[in-house]
């Protein structure tokens, strides 16, 4: 291609040539990963792709177009300023070959371009930057792109002299390229946004592929929270709150709010309080797929599979989104997943909610959540603290008790030693418990402590896994000899599966986890193919106490007989999703409103309209989350009197 005349725009043109041609191998290398998934027709993936290329440019570029076209002649000409030149040519060619390196790992991570993830990693750089250390030689790959950078820096040798010696023009024409550049970033500011002209639906991958990883980047990182009225169909109030009380309106339910999308009731129990305690374990990025009772043939989950046997067993659960805060928000608060970010990571949002913890804390449980790694990632500290729980982490354990750690936290073993503390200390006190905690093994590096079994630490996935279960069937040997075992409720679900990427924009298949509820004593060990959700733990957990209280969750009961219409609800920060155990509907930014009939299955997509019922129920839970979070229609009332309901051990 040709360069323009003038130096500045000379210079300009190589540069930003440069990043369009790593953008499109980028692009073409992510292609080739998942050819089959993407099918044919490809055009409008490169053609979409270019324009968000160029509009990626037209914001990166603008700093450094102003400078080139308002430098003065005179500093233009000096030995030191080419030097600069030359050096800044370098630096920008190993800043587009670290990012192209770095969206093949986001990419093979997650399927995905750059988004939320990415930011939230940005944001807790010390964890994120240990995982790297310990995932990949990052010393080796760091040099390597150094020397590629300096190579082409040399190989682009000419194009830079032909720049940096072409005439500087006159004052008046620069000012007219600066005003160029300038409109050039407005009309991108306004033609091209995260999810258009790219996410139309049809093929998720093609949607991904068509974008550019560093602008979806800077635009997660500017929209991190989305209005949903703005960005979403709405209907009519009466006809939410119609749909509402169909949704939830449990037998032993009644409304007490006065706002017609307040989902607030008075849930009432015929039998007596009972106050077991509780042990409810999330499990870092645990898909039900890993399981051999569900056909995987590596023999990674020997304890689980027994455990499944001994439980209440619910083979047809479901999480509502993709990563650690979605899961805990779901579990804790029985929520569905609000478009933008999770409540947990609202800052100065993210307290005062009528929680699991709040409900349990009113009656006299000690309310604990337990992490093994550093409770201020994704914002837990806050989040726990300000809705009913003491927050036990990696920094409240003496290193002396740590055998192993990496950058996420503690070994779950070590998690899990600190649990069974804990709880024979509220024990000595004959005070319930209730303690939640949250596990880290199971993520990369995939790092455990040695001889434990008989995959080496670090080799991947199926080692954390299979780690993963032999530490939960540590934990329970050494909790059936405690003598509070028989009067506790032990809860495993994960919090996400290991990976939510596909086709579509929500695979439902993808988010299928399991959920044991283990009381040997307590609870008859069966199996249920009921169609549930994380949102759904926290009042069956409530209704296994037989505790009366006021709900705000959109979960329910699932041990109690009703007639309410199946469904599970799951986002990722921008679709929304409910499905009935066979179709899908989807909400999407700019109002789109989509169907997929059988869903597990061929999963055929149609555009529908509001009035479509399934449509409809999936509407009436976001818009009433989205409105009662804003109205802060959610919050805690603690009970007026809640002596009474405190009884024997």
């Amino acid at each position: 291609m040709g360069y323009p005349k003038t130096a500045p725009m000379r210079y300009l043109s190589l540069v930003t040539g440069a990043w369009l041609v790593v953008f499109l191998l980028t692009r073409s290398v992510l292609l080739l990963t998942h050819l089959d998934e993407v099918g044919g027709n490809l055009l409008p993936v490169l053609g979409v792709g270019l324009l968000y290329d160029l509009g990626f440019l037209a914001y990166a570029a603008l700093p450094l177009g102003l400078y080139l076209l308002l430098c003065p002649p005179a500093l233009w000409r000096r030995r030191g300023h080419r030097w600069f030149l030359q050096a800044l040519l370098t630096i920008s060619l190993f800043a587009m070959l670290f990012t192209a390196v770095a969206e093949w790992l986001f990419w093979d991570e997650f399927g995905v371009r750059f988004n939320f993830i990415a930011v939230d990693y940005l944001v807790y750089s010390d964890e994120v930057l240990n995982n790297l250390l310990e995932s990949y030689p990052i010393g080796k790959l760091l040099s390597l792109l150094a020397m590629l950078a300096v190579v082409l820096s040399l190989v682009l040798r000419k194009p830079f002299n032909a720049a940096v010696n072409a005439p500087m023009p006159p004052i008046r024409r620069r000012l007219l390229h600066a005003l160029g550049l300038l409109v050039v970033a407005g009309l991108s500011l306004q033609l091209i946004s995260q999810d258009s002209p790219r996410s139309q639906g049809g093929n998720a991958y093609k949607n991904e592929l068509a974008s550019n990883g560093p602008y979806q980047f800077f635009a997660a990182f500017r929209n991190n929270e989305l209005d949903y009225p703005q960005f979403y169909k709405s209907l009519p109030s009466e006809v939410v709150a119609k749909q509402l009380r169909a949704e939830l309106s449990e037998p032993n339910a009644r409304f007490i709010g006065t706002d017609p999308l307040d989902i607030r009731r008075a849930i009432t129990h015929p039998g007596t309080l009972r106050t077991p305690n509780i042990v409810l374990v999330t499990i870092e990025s645990f898909s039900a797929k890993y399981m051999g009772s569900n056909g995987d043939g590596r023999n990674l989950t020997p304890n689980l599979d027994v455990l499944r046997k001994q439980s209440l067993y619910f083979n047809n659960f479901y999480a509502t989104g993709t990563r650690t805060d979605r899961g805990l928000e779901a579990i804790t608060l029985a929520i569905p997943p609000t478009p933008g970010r999770s409540i947990v990571k609202r800052i100065g949002r993210e307290s005062g909610f009528a929680s699991l913890g709040q409900q349990l804390s009113a009656v006299g449980y000690d309310s604990v959540f337990v992490y093994g790694g550093r409770g201020y990632f994704d914002n837990m500290n806050a989040f726990f603290s300000g809705n009913g729980y003491r927050v036990v982490d990696q920094s409240s354990v003496d290193e002396a008790q740590i055998s192993f750690k990496n950058a996420w936290g503690m070994a779950d073993e070590d998690l899990y030693n600190q649990t069974l503390k804990l709880a024979d200390a509220d024990y000595a006190k004959q005070q319930p418990f209730l303690l939640q905690l949250m596990t880290t093994s199971n993520h990369r590096p995939y790092t455990y402590p040695e001889g434990r079994i008989d995959i080496k630490s670090g080799n991947g996935r199926d080692g954390a896994v299979k780690y993963t279960d032999y530490a939960i069937g540590q934990f329970l040997e050494a909790a059936r000899q405690k003598p509070w075992f028989d009067n506790t409720i032990f809860v495993f679900v994960a919090d996400h599966t290991a990976g939510s990427a596909g086709k579509e924009d929500l695979p439902i298949s993808n988010y299928q986890i399991p959920l044991f509820i283990y009381a040997p004593k307590l609870i008859e060990a069966r199996e249920t193919a009921q169609l549930a959700s994380q949102i759904d733990l926290a009042p069956t957990l409530l209704g296994l106490l037989n505790l009366n209280y006021e709900s705000t969750f959109f979960g329910r009961n699932l041990l109690q007989d009703n007639p309410l219409p199946p469904r599970v609800v799951v986002g990722n920060y921008q679709h929304l999703g409910l499905f009935d155990g066979k179709d899908l509907a989807i909400l999407s930014p700019r109002q789109g409103l989509r169907r997929h009939d059988q869903a597990l299955g061929e999963s055929q997509e149609s555009r529908v309209t509001s009035d479509d019922p399934l449509i409809q129920r999936a509407i009436t839970y976001y818009q009433a989350a989205s409105y009662g979070f804003k109205q802060q229609l959610l919050s805690w009332r603690a009970p007026k009197d809640v002596a009474p309901q405190l009884g024997e051990r």
